[in-house]
């Protein structure tokens, strides 16, 4: 079976026609607070994307070239999460001059890994790391895109799946519905043959409630899923929890594995309070 998330295929890059009538379409990528993976997995895709640039006007993508082109933007990819007021204003300006705004990664779709310090006292811990923390300027709690500005569609992952940021790229500027994952970590592994970790007790894993896209690739190696991708779209965390419980996972094992790279997805960020604080 070919896999849907593929490169997608030279008609459907002929399909693309600008929005506006005039000229390639404009295609924008803004970084906010984090790693950049998630760019860079665009940029592995290192033919197809080279097929792109003869279809769009990249008009903004740090990591890929200096040029610079001011909006508006046919489409906007967004990486990171807003933690600062600059990042608050900055996203809005974004948003402003995008026709459609989608957000790429955990960070941008769930706070990211940097989220964790909404569960703590972010001024005590600025004191014991900073010998300045009155210099900082930073919001109360890291936050995603979609918590300042309209977005259009997510991608989650960390980082995303660069096939799957592709098909969703070509499907926006074609003018048709993206194809996206709707199920659950717990179906790739079924496809690709591996023993259910829950099942065998051999690691507590969040496959059931986190959103498809990784390939299973933890669970492959036998190693717990730790939602990487976000809460899947149904997710029963309060039913994983309690099975989890009754295999004498602690409480705070729970909310560790909860508070990872998606702690702020409400989801997991409500299931994790009733396991306690830090």
């Amino acid at each position: 079976m070919s896999d849907p998330f593929a490169p997608a295929p030279e008609w459907e890059w002929e399909r693309v026609r600008p929005p506006t009538g005039r000229g390639r379409p404009t295609l924008a990528v803004f970084k906010l607070a984090s790693c950049d993976g998630c760019q860079l997995s665009l940029l592995d895709h290192e033919d197809a994307l080279l097929r792109l640039a003869d279809v769009v006007q990249i008009a903004e993508f740090a990591e890929l070239s200096s040029a610079s082109m001011p909006g508006p933007y046919d489409l906007v990819l967004v990486e990171g999460s807003v933690t600062t007021p600059a990042d608050a204003a900055r996203v809005a300006g974004i948003r402003d001059a995008a026709r459609r705004l989608v957000a790429i990664g955990a960070c941008a779709t769930a706070g990211g890994i940097q989220s964790l310090r909404n569960f703590a006292d972010e001024p005590a811990l600025a004191r014991r790391v900073y010998a300045h923390p009155e210099y900082l300027a930073t919001l109360a709690d890291s936050t995603p895109v979609s918590a300042h500005v309209r977005v259009d569609a997510e991608i989650h992952g960390c980082p995303v799946d660069g096939g799957e940021l592709l098909e969703v790229v070509a499907a926006t500027l074609a003018g048709r519905r993206p194809i996206t994952r709707p199920h659950a970590v717990c179906e790739e592994c079924k496809q690709a043959g591996h023993a259910c970790l829950l099942v065998t007790g051999r690691a507590a894993c969040l496959g059931p409630v986190t959103h498809a896209g990784c390939g299973a690739l933890c669970p492959g190696v036998d190693r717990g899923c730790f939602g990487c991708f976000g809460p899947s779209e149904s997710p029963n965390t309060s039913s994983l929890a309690a099975g989890l419980a009754r295999r004498n996972i602690s409480e705070k094992s729970l909310r560790r594995l909860l508070r990872t790279f998606t702690a702020a997805a409400p989801a997991f960020a409500t299931e994790s309070a009733r396991h306690g604080d830090v």
